[in-house]
């Protein structure tokens, strides 16, 4: 008897990129609560899973304006981004309607304050928040950077979409002490090296485009470099060795340095 894979639930993330102190690219992350059943105190990107508003939100060009190209998708997992970064950071990828700058952090304190509690237990929707505050989202700051899907033979799996954008300058990033439990502006390298030295735990996919984000020095070149590649989906294929250890398989295209990975799973997926 073949068992039905379980349902892969829409997701997005975010990697916000800045140039550091030394003018070398860091990447905003947060460490998960520890009581959360999935990928619990594991060193993340914000994001989260996409809701049912987000697609309401996506089609409203009072609030989101509509992409120049048609990609729902595209569009939808953009607004669960911008809401999950907002809820978990503090930071808002919006702008005053009628104008083409982002909110100023001192506009965002007053923001915050009013709504982001509120938001993040469900007694607002990001749409009314937008509302009342006459915000318009700027999904045109995030770039396509990566696609995963959850393995098949895992029993809770993700269709997430990972993307890049560069952090406003004059906004703080701060977890939020729910979802996460700590927060940290880093370098690619340092994550790594404190993956290794068992300083930090991530789970397999953000390993990876952390190494891939390696490859870029600053944070503009990560951003043009995004804008020009193509993202190839990637469900990685679980395969087992003669001697027990496990693999997992990734498509060339995808472009991770290689298509065979040791992992050790459901901790590394």
């Amino acid at each position: 008897m073949t068992t039905e894979p379980a349902p892969a639930h829409l997701a997005a993330t975010v990697l916000l990129l800045r140039d550091g102190g030394g003018g070398a690219l860091e990447v905003f992350m947060v460490v998960r609560n520890y009581a959360i059943d999935f990928a619990s105190g594991a060193l993340v990107f914000p994001g989260g899973r996409v809701d049912k508003a987000d697609h309401g939100l996506a089609a409203d060009p009072r609030r989101c304006p509509p992409p120049k190209l048609h990609h729902v998708v595209d569009q939808v997992t953009k607004v669960a981004a911008i809401r999950e970064t907002f809820e978990e950071c503090g930071i808002l990828l919006a702008r005053p309607r009628g104008q083409d700058r982002l909110v100023s952090a001192a506009e965002l304190a007053g923001i915050s304050e009013r709504h982001r509690a509120r938001l993040h237990k469900g007694e607002i929707t990001l749409a009314e928040m937008l509302a009342a505050e006459d915000l318009v989202l700027a999904p045109d700051l995030l770039v396509p950077f990566a696609h995963w899907i959850t393995p098949a033979a895992m029993p809770k799996r993700f269709d997430t979409h990972f993307f890049v954008a560069a952090a406003p300058a004059d906004q703080i990033g701060a977890h939020d002490g729910h979802e996460s439990v700590d927060s940290v502006w880093i370098a690619p390298d340092q994550a790594i090296a404190g993956v290794a030295a068992g300083t930090y735990k991530m789970v397999f996919a953000t390993h990876l485009n952390i190494v891939k984000l390696g490859r870029f020095g600053t944070a503009d070149a990560a951003m043009q470099a995004a804008r020009k590649a193509r993202v190839v989906t990637v469900e990685p294929e679980v395969m087992r060795r003669g001697d027990g250890t496990r693999l997992l398989l990734l498509p060339a295209e995808a472009d991770y340095g290689g298509t065979e990975f040791l992992a050790e799973l459901p901790a590394a997926i």
